[in-house]
């Protein structure tokens, strides 16, 4: 059995040491107003009735979706963002939580 919250990250770049804002300050501040921009497309796309402004924000949603990818790419490969190993008991469990939910609906 593998140990539980194994962090999966790449080796980290160091950067120097200083008040100012360094690259990875930077990304970390352009990655949280990527996805802040994709919830607030998300609910504009809710939103819209009108078929021509939602095709529209549709293009800047994936634009803006997109452009996120990267930058968690970015600093995922830098370094720069780590993530929990998922444990596969935990894993199970949310699988068969979400199949008991899933019985609860009708068929189509």
């Amino acid at each position: 059995m593998q140990p539980m919250n194994q962090k999966v990250q790449n080796p980290e770049t160091q950067l120097p040491k200083s008040k100012s804002m360094n690259d990875r300050d930077f990304l970390n501040d352009m990655l949280s107003t990527q996805k802040y921009l994709s919830q607030a497309y998300s609910t504009a796309l809710n939103e819209a009735s009108n078929q021509t402004l939602y095709q529209d924000i549709l293009h800047i949603f994936e634009d803006t979706q997109n452009c996120q990818r990267e930058l968690y790419n970015l600093m995922f490969k830098n370094g720069w963002y780590t993530l929990e190993q998922a444990d596969p008991q935990s894993c199970q469990q949310s699988y068969q939580q979400f199949q008991q939910y899933k019985q609860q609906f009708p068929l189509h």
